[in-house]
């Protein structure tokens, strides 16, 4: 299986501070504000929404062609909800929108599938500290 990279550098304090983040073909700063505001730049939390709503897709998006058949489109929208805990900060919670359009797909069918990936893609696994809810659509 591959092996992938990630690198952040940050410099000062945790609220003057700031950062960049790097992998692939992206470089982007970060920064207090837009880690626990709202400012300009990313933020880890938003790179795992990423990360997650990547991962489902594709899982989804396997699990409905191992059925035979062929999604025309399986997009996913990931919020991540950065609370606090008795330690520190601590994502709560993601939320998974997903809407599928895909010929052939029975609902009841489609509705067990969206559940499997949620369990099952490596992402949803690594946040399962966290509750991940779905909203799942088959258009």
């Amino acid at each position: 299986m591959s092996v992938r990279t990630a690198k952040s550098i940050w410099n000062g304090t945790l609220k003057d501070g700031n950062g960049t983040m790097n992998f692939s073909n992206y470089s982007g700063p970060y920064t207090f504000v837009s880690r626990f505001e709202e400012g300009p730049g990313t933020n880890p939390e938003e790179l795992i929404g990423a990360a997650h709503s990547g991962c489902y897709s594709m899982f989804l998006a396997a699990l409905i062609s191992g059925e035979g058949l062929t999604p025309d489109r399986v997009e996913t929208t990931a919020r991540v909800h950065l609370g606090k805990d008795e330690t520190g900060p601590v994502i709560t919670t993601i939320e998974l929108d997903c809407r599928v359009t895909c010929d052939g797909l029975a609902r009841e069918k489609f509705e067990e599938l969206a559940q499997a990936a949620k369990a099952k893609c490596p992402v949803s696994r690594l946040v399962a500290a966290a509750e991940v809810k779905l909203d799942a659509t088959l258009d």
